[in-house]
């Protein structure tokens, strides 16, 4: 695994920006060209970004996040990177999971943090909406528009309104499979949904049990069905059924239950059957696949399950364990559903805009890009920088997506979305023990939907 030490790549930016003006992006003069270089960075639309400032600040800020351990250590790289450049020294607090709680009281008493990078974006609009947020500023927005695909500038903004940078973003639209059972089974990673459901029954005619699901989870049973959503219905759709301007009994989410039944339904397909399923934690998932005595071929989850293959199995990730991209559906565009961590300003001053602006550039994210454990949004990274294939691989699946859109369930009211024991996760659950029910299931998520949202 080749790594590169953050604090030589953060004096190595600083000289680099210190004669170019920082984010002139030295990511690629030209649309083909991503490994740096030029002055300028070039998005898809042809738009050139703007300079972002290096000069003439002064003092020190603030960001919060909910990173900690390598994650808090890796983005304080990137924070000395900025500080290098600038001069602007950057703390960061780490709030811990519930940053919400964090954040609520600083606000109120006048005492905001410069930046905080936020795990939803219902969360920034929220903040935005109550007038607590700073708009980015022209080189910010400029940066955003050259170097992000517009799912990302949309996914920033309030009525139209630019406030966030996603600086992270988490690929939750990956099969891992054990290649030694696809090899045995003679089976290879299948094109679309229907090559899918054709290997998982010639995968359970060999012996073994097509797919882990982690039922007793509830959030990985909805990130299944989103998936299957977006590859069924479109985004627009998509779009509608989390602000609820389509009901969960409409014809679309039926036909996602139908196909999802392809794969839940048939006996033998799902590890230990659907009822043991249930009583199966998201990281046994990945265990009942890559573990000493695998019960399973593959598990649906996002890129974090190789943190778990190579924390609790002895598989190697890129050898012993592969993934696929969930697959399109009917034709369906390359979609990914995912997560994100979007960087947002509170205070309106020159070097908070600064911060934002140099977050948003391709060099901020080839910092922690080098150590491995993140995947950037941003399309003009130079993908050489990661650590290894898998890593490029899944970065480029989410940079080279047709559609994008964030996890259905991160984007809906939380009591309907996100609580454990009711809501979608608990439903969910309802449908997998039982697949053929899932008529009478949609009828319980409309009436939780309207609760939720009235």
């Amino acid at each position: 695994m080749r790594t590169r030490s953050g604090r030589s790549r953060a004096l190595k930016l600083s000289a680099a920006l210190a004669a170019i003006a920082l984010a002139a992006t030295a990511c690629g003069g030209d649309d083909d060209d991503t490994t740096g270089g030029a002055d300028t960075t070039t998005g898809d639309d042809g738009q050139a970004a703007g300079e972002c400032p290096t000069e003439g600040l002064s003092g020190s800020l603030e960001a919060v996040g909910v990173w900690s351990g390598a994650e808090q250590t890796n983005f304080e790289l990137v924070l000395g990177g900025f500080t290098e450049a600038t001069g602007v020294d950057v703390s960061f607090t780490s709030t811990g999971d519930d940053i919400n709680a964090f954040l609520g009281p600083r606000v109120e008493g006048g005492q905001p943090p410069n930046v905080a990078v936020l795990p939803q974006p219902a969360l920034m609009q929220s903040l935005a909406a109550d007038g607590s947020l700073i708009a980015l500023g022209d080189e910010a927005s400029s940066q955003v528009a050259a170097n992000f695909a517009d799912v990302w500038s949309d996914l920033g903004s309030v009525d139209g309104t630019l406030y966030g940078v996603w600086f992270k973003a988490a690929n939750k639209s990956t099969v891992w499979y054990n290649t030694s059972l696809f090899s045995d089974a003679g089976v290879e990673p299948p094109s679309d949904f229907a090559g899918w459901v054709e290997i998982a029954g010639t995968l359970q005619q060999f012996g073994i049990a097509p797919i882990s699901v982690g039922g007793a989870d509830g959030w990985t049973l909805t990130d299944w069905f989103e998936n299957v959503y977006l590859n069924v219905a479109g985004p627009d759709a998509y779009d509608q059924l989390v602000a609820h301007e389509i009901p969960w009994t409409d014809a679309s989410v039926t036909s996602a239950f139908e196909t999802l039944n392809q794969l839940f339904e048939p006996e033998g397909f799902v590890a230990q059957g659907n009822a043991g399923a249930l009583q199966v934690a998201f990281p046994d998932s990945v265990t009942q696949v890559f573990g000493a005595s695998p019960v399973a071929a593959m598990v649906y989850e996002g890129d974090f399950v190789a943190g778990v293959i190579s924390d609790q199995t002895d598989a190697a990730v890129g050898e012993d364990a592969l993934f696929f991209p969930f697959p399109t559906i009917d034709g369906s565009p390359p979609s990914v559903v995912g997560g994100g961590d979007v960087a947002v300003g509170f205070t309106d001053d020159e070097a908070t805009q600064a911060l934002l602006c140099y977050l948003a550039t391709a060099e901020a994210a080839e910092i922690w890009a080098a150590e491995g454990g993140f995947a950037s949004p941003n399309q003009n990274v130079d993908t050489s920088l990661y650590p290894d294939e898998v890593s490029r691989q899944l970065a480029e699946q989410l940079t080279s997506a047709e559609v994008f859109r964030f996890d259905l369930s991160d984007s809906v009211p939380s009591e309907f979305g996100g609580t454990v024991g009711q809501g979608l996760f608990k439903l969910f659950q309802d449908y997998l023990a039982d697949p053929a029910s899932f008529a009478d299931i949609q009828q319980q998520m409309e009436d939780a939907a309207a609760a939720a949202y009235a």
